[in-house]
């Protein structure tokens, strides 16, 4: 995949409980601190080729220089996150690659044959897609998505609060504004 897509930076898990999979996480394997993000916001989602609404909440913490990503599904539009619960599953479902240059790295993975199952943009602006290559990987696709300066931002603060993290404070919530 290097020569298509950078490194694999991202393992991302689907879950039935987000809170459930962060305590595992947490007390099982020492992983954390997660930060918890109650509900993405999307400007446009397809999945399939049809405009859907999918909502979902996320939790990031690191192991290394490893993401860990939780996707928890909050309703029940199509998606990729629903068919993967639907046929019985739950855990690793996709592995992710940033990208400096989204539409040359979309379009050279669909010039290689790989098709987009669900793909779209946050309204953050961080666009995303998601690659039919379950088959190929024993149901593990392959996420790309736009390594925006504010998406990097982040993920550089929660790699960081995890280099060092003593166990304290292991699942972190943003806080309401006002």
């Amino acid at each position: 995949m290097s020569r298509i897509f950078g490194p694999i930076m991202q393992n991302g898990f689907v879950v039935r409980d987000l809170e459930a999979a962060m305590r595992h996480w947490v007390e099982v394997l020492g992983v954390g601190p997660f930060y918890v993000m109650p509900r993405i916001a999307f400007a446009e989602t397809r999945f399939r080729g049809q405009t859907v609404d999918i909502q979902m909440a996320v939790a990031t913490a690191y192991s290394g220089d490893m993401q860990i990503e939780l996707v928890q599904p909050l309703n029940d539009a199509p998606s990729i996150y629903q068919e993967f619960l639907a046929e019985g599953r739950q855990g690793l479902h996709h592995v992710g690659v940033a990208t400096s240059n989204y539409a040359a790295d979309l379009a050279r993975a669909q010039a290689h044959g790989l098709t987009v199952l669900q793909g779209g943009a946050t309204l953050a602006g961080t666009g995303f897609a998601y690659f039919d290559t379950a088959g190929a990987f024993q149901g593990t696709m392959v996420e790309l998505f736009e390594a925006t300066p504010s998406l990097m931002a982040f993920f550089a603060k929660v790699q960081a609060a995890s280099r060092d993290w003593d166990g304290s404070n292991p699942i972190r919530r943003p806080r309401a504004a006002g």
